[in-house]
Parts: structure tokens; C-alpha cells; sequence
């Protein structure tokens, strides 16, 4: 029998999460079950179970996988431009719904909000070291301030629907104190 190779379980593996991320973000994760998840993959019930023995593996899996692109500079175009990206994928994947329903199980989950917690640490530091020169000894608090107000605005999209987002840009450019 011939080996599979790495890519080839690599790619399996990541069509089983994308399923999932599917069916959470439109049925959320007590409205979906494993069956759900494979019909949605096509896959039989011996390869995802090769690859996940639980759907809260696969929530984690789902997790891992969804960090935003934060702005590579504190300037009004760079953060403009990220609640745009976080706003097109809450308006055409459903993300900002899932990240709701990441949120919520993670208060009652502790393998996930390890990794919750691990995302908003690299997500504080990653606008730490954005945070200019003359600004340097309030980096943490701006960073911890902007990286709350920018998951609100995203909590916010799951809830109230499609939301303009100058009002969070001018409040996080605020932050900054750009």
C-alpha cells in the first residue's frame, strides 16, 4: 500500500477544519455535530475521525487558525484599512460570528481560552511594537486599549449586522493618539 504523503494529510486535515469553520459560523458550535461536519467535508467518518476524536478538538483547530491581519502601522489608512478586512469577512465568511461563538465557548472551555489568550497576547505585542517612538511607555496599555476596541468592533459585526467602520477608526487612531 503506497505512503501518503504529508501534504496530502496536511491538505485532509485542513478541509476538515475549513468545514467546520462552515458549519459554526452558520449553525454555530451546539447546532453542529460531528455528522454535520462530515457531510459538509464529504469525507467519511474514518478520516475525520483520523484527524479530530472530538468536536472540541476541532474548535480549537478552528481557533488556532483565526487570527486576523492586524495593520502593519498605526497610521488612519493602515487601521482604516483593517476594520475593512475584519468587516468583508464578517460580511462574506461569517467570522465575526464565529469569533463570537469562539469567545463564548472559550469562557467555559479551558483548552480554548489558552489559546484565546494566547492570541490576544501576540495580538497585544504585534501593536505594541507599532506604537511610535514618542509613545513608548504607554505601548501596553495602547496596544491592550486597540486590540479591545478592534475585537469589540468584531463582536459588534456578529451582532448588529454590517457596521460602518470610521467610528472605530477614529476612536483606535485616538488610542494611538495619531
Amino acid at each position: 500500500m503506497p505512503k501518503v504523503s504529508q501534504a496530502h494529510l496536511d491538505a485532509r486535515r485542513q478541509q476538515i477544519v475549513d468545514a467546520a469553520r462552515v458549519r459554526f459560523a452558520g449553525h454555530g458550535f451546539a447546532h453542529t455535530s460531528m455528522a454535520d461536519i462530515i457531510a459538509e467535508s464529504g469525507l467519511s467518518n474514518g478520516a475525520i475521525y483520523r484527524y479530530f476524536t472530538s468536536k472540541e478538538q476541532l474548535v480549537v483547530a478552528v481557533c488556532e487558525q483565526g487570527t486576523e491581519a492586524l495593520p502593519r502601522a498605526l497610521t488612519a489608512e493602515a487601521v482604516a484599512g483593517f476594520l475593512e478586512h475584519v468587516r468583508a469577512r464578517a460580511r462574506d465568511t461569517g467570522h465575526a460570528q464565529l469569533v463570537a461563538q469562539i469567545y463564548a465557548e472559550a469562557a467555559v472551555s479551558p483548552a480554548l481560552a489558552a489559546v484565546v489568550q494566547r492570541q490576544l497576547a501576540a495580538m497585544r505585542a504585534a501593536i505594541a511594537e507599532l506604537v511610535p517612538d514618542d509613545r513608548r511607555a504607554q505601548a501596553e496599555q495602547i496596544a491592550e486599549a486597540f486590540v479591545a476596541l478592534a475585537v469589540s468592533y468584531n463582536l459588534q459585526l456578529a451582532i448588529r449586522g454590517d457596521l460602518d467602520p470610521a467610528p472605530f477608526t477614529a476612536a483606535l487612531l485616538a488610542i494611538v493618539g495619531s
